[in-house]
């Protein structure tokens, strides 16, 4: 999978900031005329709008978590293998970082849509005594949901030809910053890496939107 991460000196058209993490995926440049000069600006790619049914059955938009950072996953409920351990290591950071609450969001799509269904959901948020409010897990078009994986998420998901095994996919919790760009990845699975993401996440409020908990 092909992923490319964009440096601290290419500009956009919003204004200029210091980068604290790199913009990751395929970006293109685009050429303006200013002053009689011909100026490049790189175009980042956008987490696109979306619309899923969370667990309490309620459609919900990307835009709907505007203004927060997103902590994004790809799992599904009868996964045998390595998603009992993703969520086991988002419920420690949701626990991690609650005097953050209001400024991130955890967002787990499933890729089993056909029996993931909303009450599934609030039945796996039971059972493992999930109590973050900031958790959305969602549900929806299944071709939807793996375009979104791969396209902007540049995780891997697919349907498994093996009968033992339902589905295949990464184990990636993806960081998302609130302007809609890829800012990181990390192995979900990792305790070590759970807490380089939160010391990522940490790192980026407070350089690059000037937030710093008072906790």
């Amino acid at each position: 999978m092909f992923i490319m991460s964009i440096g601290f000196t290419s500009c956009d058209n919003q204004q200029t900031k210091e980068r604290v993490l790199p913009i990751y995926g395929q970006y293109d440049v685009s050429y303006r005329t200013e002053n009689g000069k011909e100026i490049a600006d790189t175009i980042y790619p956008k987490v696109p709008s979306f619309k899923f049914l969370n667990q309490d059955s309620i459609w919900v938009h990307k835009e709907d978590f505007e203004g927060k950072l997103l902590i994004v996953d790809f799992m599904f409920t009868r996964c045998p293998s390595i998603c009992p351990f993703m969520t086991s290591n988002m419920k420690a950071l949701a626990n991690n970082t609650k005097d953050l609450s209001d400024q991130i969001q955890f967002v787990s799509f499933t890729i089993d849509p056909e029996r993931d269904s909303p009450s599934e959901f609030r039945k796996y948020i039971k059972e493992r005594e999930i109590t973050a409010n900031n958790w959305s897990f969602l549900t929806g078009d299944e071709q939807e949901t793996y375009g979104l994986a791969f396209d902007y998420f540049y995780v891997g998901v697919q349907r498994s030809d093996n009968p033992e095994e339902d589905f295949l996919h990464d184990d990636k919790f993806v960081l998302v910053d609130k302007e809609g760009y890829v800012r990181g990845f990390y192995e979900g699975t990792k305790k070590e890496q759970i807490k380089l993401l939160e010391k990522d996440l940490r790192k980026l409020l407070e350089h690059e939107y000037n937030y710093t908990s008072k906790n």
